[in-house]
């Protein structure tokens, strides 16, 4: 599923990503490269990743995300059959 999107183009991506050093480059990075909405759905899609690892079901996750039960469905997906990347982030995130 994961190799369907690689590309050299998205592969610079992915390295810039990971050049970074601080949240604030990231912050700044983000700024730059994305509208304000898609940095807002991408946040709210790691919220609802992380609630979801913590348990919480979707009506909750709904609540408090404003996420549809498809955003929580797709994210949900991922959790479980994705390529790890969620639980890389909420791993290191947690320690």
């Amino acid at each position: 599923m994961a190799e369907k999107w690689r590309s050299e183009l998205t592969d610079q991506l992915c390295k810039a990503v990971v050049a970074l050093e601080s949240e604030e480059e990231a912050c700044d990075f983000l700024v730059d490269v994305a509208t304000i909405g898609e940095i807002r759905a991408l946040a709210q899609r790691l919220e609802v990743a992380r609630l979801l690892d913590n348990g919480y079901t979707y009506p909750q996750i709904s609540q408090q995300t404003e996420a549809s039960s498809a955003t929580i469905s797709r994210v949900k997906k991922f959790l479980d059959y994705g390529s790890e990347g969620y639980k890389i982030v909420l791993g290191r995130m947690k320690g």
